[in-house]
């Protein structure tokens, strides 16, 4: 859904760049002072490189300094909410996700709504996980790894970057899509759930698509599927979850470039297309391929709208795992 709901923007993004860097350049008095971005994330994860990559080109864009800050915590509603309390001049922007804006009800006690708080301005990439098992477990394709869980419930494991995280929800949402029961486990952060997986302490993962590559390559994990609509270039023999078998399957890691719901609309509408003049170039998309992201670049209209139609499918995945973080 979500590439095709962008396919068409990227590509006029691409042929208007020329129009677009006009209007950038003719818009008056903004910035004429350094700009920072909040990344509610630790440093050097896909979404922090990401911000950086922004923040570089953006700065070139603007003849003005763009600064990445990390605010990890709280499953980013830390930084997210700094950025909701922030002045709407365009100053301070947010590295949004998935958790921010389309999980925010796993934390029924935060101190703000991220809905009513943060507008998008544009949705930078999309991020898919991969459906990785041990090798030792008898499960070759998703179809398998499904019968196999169905004549086990509850007996299979797959583990997570924590609860609420990315990789948590897509495992509950496959659960929910496929009709089957495992036993979530919940790690801090992928790197020890992974080492668990490679020693067979559990069974599966949902995984972000960066860390996989290698270790497919080197027979440490299996990979069943990717979780995007499209295949992963960097698996390109890796089928998606839909081509495998479940139908309707999708959960992506997505990411998106954020501000205070207090931006007048012009100014939202600016930066909107500032940021896909960037998503446009050959450059930056070379780049995010590495990271296995892919460039979206929606408009803000398009932007709310897929905001909204993420908040609905990851609410009801949270209100029937019963996923609950104070």
């Amino acid at each position: 859904m979500l590439r095709h709901l962008f396919a068409a923007t990227l590509a006029i993004a691409v042929s208007a760049m020329p129009a677009m860097a006009q209007v950038s350049t003719a818009s008056p008095a903004f910035p004429v002072k350094p700009v920072r971005i909040i990344v509610p994330l630790a440093p050097g994860g896909a979404g922090d490189v990401l911000a950086r990559i922004m923040a570089e080109h953006l700065g070139a864009l603007w003849s003005q300094p763009v600064v990445v800050e990390n605010r990890p915590g709280a499953g980013g509603n830390i930084g997210a909410e700094l950025v909701a309390r922030s002045p709407g001049d365009g100053y301070t922007l947010l590295l949004g996700t998935l958790g921010i804006h389309g999980a925010s009800a796993i934390y029924p006690r935060l101190g703000y709504d991220p809905a009513r708080e943060l507008s998008p301005v544009t949705v930078l990439g999309d991020l898919p996980n991969v459906i990785v098992v041990n090798p030792g477990l008898p499960a070759q394709t998703l179809m398998e790894l499904v019968a196999l869980a169905r004549s086990r419930p509850g007996q299979l494991s797959f583990g997570s970057a924590g609860n609420g995280s990315s990789t948590h929800l897509a495992g509950e949402l496959f659960m929910l899509t496929a009709g089957i029961q495992m036993t979530h486990v919940p790690y801090r952060g992928s790197a020890p759930a992974l080492t668990d997986l490679v020693a067979g302490n559990i069974q599966v993962m949902f995984e972000n698509l960066p860390t996989i590559p290698p270790l497919v390559r080197g027979n440490a994990v299996r990979a069943l599927a990717v979780t995007s609509e499209a295949r992963a270039p960097a698996l390109p023999d890796v089928p998606t979850a839909q081509e495998a078998g479940v139908a309707g399957y999708v959960a992506t890691a997505w990411l998106a470039l954020s501000a205070p719901a207090s931006v007048p609309e012009p100014l939202l509408e600016r930066l909107n297309a500032d940021a896909r003049t960037i998503l446009a170039t050959a450059t930056v998309r070379d780049r995010l391929a590495a990271l296995g992201i892919t460039p979206v670049a929606g408009t803000v209209a398009e932007s709310r709208a897929f905001f909204a139609s993420e908040t609905i499918k990851w609410n009801r995945v949270i209100q029937a795992a019963g996923i609950v973080l104070n």
